[in-house]
């Protein structure tokens, strides 16, 4: 295992794509639900605790050898919103570009040709992970952060925020972060006897709808 790795991959400067993507957050931003440092906490909470509990576990099945197949299936069904199932797969599809050129992997290949248009964003980072060496809590971690460190830094741009209190954000939500990845892990390792029911299918109502709304706006500065 290569701690090294990690950073690679948990960097933002990894060409994954995410930069493009909010997550949920410029719709909230428009909503008024994100105002301030202490709102943008509030959100980037909230996402953790349902959508990113949810990625994580994924995530970390994945890197465990679970069936991909078999994830991407229980992703869909975890995702009610057509506009973040898309997005989900248009960034999985650019992760397993990224993936592939800097850690080519025969398993990585044979999901590239069974989603040619792409599987669940971490479906494939699990993948990912795995063939970098790297385990389940590594993708959850990956996926975790992830889940509120673009919202943060989309909020930067979105009402100049300053970064440092952007920063102090998801250093509070570090220990959450923390709870959430073991947690994960832990469903990860039962799914792999159980099957992916058992996995969390945790809902963000807000988040499904703002991204139904989101994708109608003519201009936006976000993909999702």
């Amino acid at each position: 295992m290569s701690r090294a790795a990690l950073l690679v991959l948990a960097d933002g400067r990894f060409p994954a794509g995410g930069h493009a993507h909010s997550g949920g957050a410029e719709a909230a931003v428009r909503a008024g639900r994100i105002t301030d440092a202490p709102s943008l906490e509030e959100f980037c909470r909230g996402r953790l605790h349902t959508g990113g509990a949810v990625t994580a576990a994924l995530a970390a099945a994945a890197a465990l050898g679970a069936d991909p197949g078999e994830l991407d299936r229980a992703a869909d069904a975890r995702t009610p919103s057509p506009a973040l199932r898309a997005a989900a797969r248009r960034l999985g599809r650019q992760l397993m570009r990224a993936a592939r050129a800097t850690w080519p992997h025969p398993e990585l290949d044979a999901l590239a040709r069974r989603f040619p248009k792409g599987a669940h964003q971490p479906v494939v980072l699990g993948l990912a992970a795995r063939a970098a060496g790297l385990g389940p809590e590594d993708a959850a971690y990956c996926s975790a952060y992830e889940g509120v460190s673009g919202p943060a830094t989309a909020v930067v741009r979105l009402l100049s925020l300053d970064p440092f209190d952007a920063t102090a954000v998801l250093a509070r939500l570090a220990p959450e972060v923390d709870r959430v990845v073991q947690d994960a892990v832990d469903a990860a390792r039962r799914a792999v006897s159980e099957g992916p029911d058992v996995l969390p299918a945790r809902s963000a109502p807000l988040l499904e709808i703002g991204a139904e709304a989101h994708a109608t706006w003519p201009v936006r500065l976000f993909a999702s």
